[in-house]
């Protein structure tokens, strides 16, 4: 990627601190033609402030058009070209849970549904599971057993889990099996190439087994798998950056991504309030800081317009403990738009903020899509917001004599 020699070429090192705070799934659509986005109707007074000091636009996780995924929406946040750099969710899970993957180890996310007497599916996320009780039903999966290849299933967060697959000549080129849709089977692992026709055998036999086990579960009695993938090989933000990076996050998933991008993770938080905490503890350890706030994602998927309002002003509330840190360059920003209109990600560039004293303020007076869309960072490629951060925070070199 010619933009990751040039960075190394010119990135300096200097007592600055970047803050990249994500919202996950920021962006949305209004309900009806002449309403208001879940972030027009939120109340933001801290978020609009900071909107006057910085500069404002829209980015592009992947390109116009193309619904992202999480991992992708945040490679590109972090400067990897998601086209090129391509991570399936698997390994972002299992990394994030700590799994060690190995050379000869394929990784997917499983999802437990619900299925119905007829084997669809009912309910996607098994009514949401709570972790307490998934965790028992992922201890009775570790029956499951097959013959020439290795199987560790691992619990990762309310109705998600992990499943490790380790032997010889396996792929990650497996199509998911989520038809991301109720009152359908679950689909049955298909290879996208002659390679994959081995670990796509293993798979169904996994879930074959594995029906027949949660068969008398209440709620997960049904499983889906997404993101099959081995180890990905990425330049680490140090290497890069010339940054020391440091992961706040919640969910496992973003903590694998931020661990693959050499980042450190730090602390255990559950809450917003206990990751600003945590911001505060490590803020002379570290150069850079990956935020991540989940949940006006998950309000997003489930449609709930006005609990993803409510997510939206619980941020807004806590700018100020961050400001109050001093960081050199803030940026808030998403992954990608997850509108509670749609029930899921979309293609919608995402609001997107960044405040410096190096800032050339435009003029606008709100953090809103449609304040955005009139930003001086215009409508640019995700990949290109850690290049603004880096310069702000005065760590780019002058390229050329």
């Amino acid at each position: 990627m010619i933009e990751h020699d040039l960075v190394r070429e010119l990135a300096e090192k200097n007592s600055s601190k970047i803050v990249m705070l994500v919202a996950d799934g920021l962006g949305g659509l209004p309900l009806k033609p002449d309403g208001r986005t879940e972030l027009e109707t939120a109340r933001t007074p801290n978020l609009d402030r900071l909107a006057s000091r910085g500069t404002s636009g829209s980015s592009v996780p992947v390109l116009p058009g193309i619904t992202p995924g999480s991992g992708p929406g945040h490679l590109g946040l972090f400067g990897y070209d998601p086209l090129e750099f391509r991570i399936g969710r698997g390994a972002l899970e299992a990394t994030g849970i700590g799994f060690e993957l190995g050379p000869d180890d394929v990784a997917a996310r499983g999802n437990f549904c619900t299925l119905d007497a007829a084997g669809l599916i009912s309910d996607r996320r098994a009514g949401r599971i709570p972790s307490e009780e998934s965790f028992q039903v992922v201890e009775r999966l570790q029956a499951v057993k097959i013959p020439g290849v290795e199987t560790f299933v691992r619990p990762v967060k309310e109705h998600r889990f992990v499943v490790v697959f380790r032997g010889k000549g396996l792929s990650g080129a497996v199509a998911d099996t989520d038809p991301q849709a109720t009152g359908v089977a679950p689909l049955t692992p298909q290879p996208l190439d002659a390679a994959a026709a081995r670990t796509a055998e293993v798979a169904a036999e996994f879930v074959r087994q594995a029906r027949g086990i949660l068969a008398d579960e209440p709620k997960a009695n049904g499983m889906v798998l997404r993101g099959f993938a081995g180890r990905p090989a990425l330049p680490s933000f140090d290497e890069l950056y010339r940054l020391r990076a440091a992961a706040i996050a919640v969910y496992p998933m973003y903590k694998g991504l931020a661990r693959l991008a050499g980042m450190t993770l730090v602390g255990e938080a559950k809450t917003l309030a206990e990751q600003i905490d945590t911001l505060a503890g490590c803020w002379n350890d570290y150069d850079f800081f990956f935020l991540h706030f989940k949940y006006t994602d998950s309000t997003g998927e489930d449609g709930a317009f006005d609990r993803k309002v409510e997510r939206i002003e619980e941020l807004d509330a806590a700018m100020p403990r961050i400001e109050a840190l001093g960081p050199s360059v803030l940026i808030v920003t998403g992954d990608h738009s997850t509108p509670s209109k749609l029930q899921s990600h979309s293609w919608h560039p995402v609001p997107t903020l960044v405040v410096a004293d190096t800032c050339r303020p435009d003029g606008l007076a709100a953090f809103s899509e449609r304040d955005c869309l009139r930003g001086g960072l215009g409508i640019f490629p995700a990949k290109h917001l850690m290049l603004m951060a880096m310069a702000h925070a005065m760590r780019l070199g002058k390229y050329g004599a």
